[in-house]
């Protein structure tokens, strides 16, 4: 049985169950789940009492009312639409940064994973992989305005990139960059990760004080949105990865492994993603999606969710931008 080894802070979203259900993280449940449908199994991954937890985990996208939306980018597809891409092998020299599984750990920070996971793609993409840089989800985190570990705008980020991010990757790890993420992933669980966690202040200096942080900035073109299946296919296979957001249900936290569908109408929160490919199994279409729930979670930290039905919303809204190396 697998536990999900990436657990959040909760952020005081409880709501009462209905009594003539069972509970959403029961084995009950999760066997009403596996009768539902057949191109996904359902399994334990959070405890009965770590309800509070996932629905944390669940809700790091903030609703975008209010907010100036990039352009919508509308493209002639020229190319024949293949029926299965994968980055990790279309682009092979930026395999090991694309394929790269990050733990947000006890922070709503999702938002800004799935967006420098993306940039730090593209960077290598378009620079034929002269440039190998990871952008730092700490950065963006503590120094953007897109939101901080209670939440955030996946929109906002990639504005944020046009002003500067620096490099940086995982945990303690200060050979990636410059600023590294500042929590250890749960590995753990579930002994470190209950605690409340609160957004950092802004440093502007390096991990490594010889490193100078200016000069470790990565910069973005002007973001744009993407919507539909196939202009989301064509963007990947031109540009690479983006950044999606979708709806979160309680079924969603039973999730181990195959094609994801809705099974239910039990609506927990907004969650941002990483898709970086699509395919077709067993004549199901799917897309091939990086989570940040590390890879102890799903298959190997990714997800597969049905493909060309907007399930979940994964294809109303989608982020992304072009290197900018004309800056760094």
């Amino acid at each position: 049985m697998k536990s999900v080894l990436m657990l959040v802070f909760a952020l005081g979203l409880s709501s009462a169950l209905p009594s003539n259900k069972p509970h959403p993280l029961s084995d009950e449940y999760i066997a009403q789940i596996n009768s539902k449908q057949s191109t996904w199994k359902a399994g334990r991954n959070f405890a009965i009492d770590e309800y509070e937890l996932f629905k944390s985990l669940a809700s790091g996208v903030k609703k975008p009312q209010g907010l100036k939306t990039a352009q919508k980018l509308v493209r002639e597809i020229t190319e024949e639409i293949p029926e299965s891409f994968d980055s990790r092998t279309a682009w092979p020299e930026c395999t090991q940064i694309i394929g790269m599984i990050r733990d947000q750990s006890r922070c709503g920070s999702c938002w800004a994973f799935a967006a420098v996971e993306a940039m730090s793609d593209r960077i290598c993409i378009h620079s034929n992989a002269t440039k190998k840089l990871l952008v730092s989800s700490q950065d963006l985190l503590t120094c953007g305005t897109a939101g901080g570990c209670n939440g955030g705008w996946p929109a906002v980020a990639w504005s944020d990139w046009t002003n500067g991010i620096v490099t940086g990757g995982l945990y303690g790890a200060l050979e990636q960059g410059c600023k590294s993420y500042f929590l250890e992933g749960c590995d753990d669980h579930p002994n470190k990760c209950r605690d409340y966690v609160s957004t950092p202040a802004c440093v502007e200096q390096c991990d490594e004080p010889s490193l100078y942080y200016k000069a470790q900035e990565t910069y973005g073109q002007t973001p744009y949105e993407i919507q539909g299946e196939e202009q989301i296919q064509y963007e990947i296979m031109t540009n690479g990865p983006v950044e999606a957001t979708m709806d979160v249900y309680v079924d969603f936290a039973q999730y181990q492994s195959g094609i994801y569908q809705l099974t239910t109408d039990e609506y927990e929160g907004g969650h941002a993603v990483k898709i970086l490919g699509w395919g077709v199994e067993d004549g199901v279409k799917y897309w091939l999606v990086a989570n940040s729930w590390n890879e102890r979670w799903g298959e190997n930290g990714l997800f597969r969710i049905i493909r060309g039905r907007d399930e979940v919303g994964i294809e109303s809204t989608i982020d992304a931008a072009l290197p900018d190396f004309t800056r760094f």
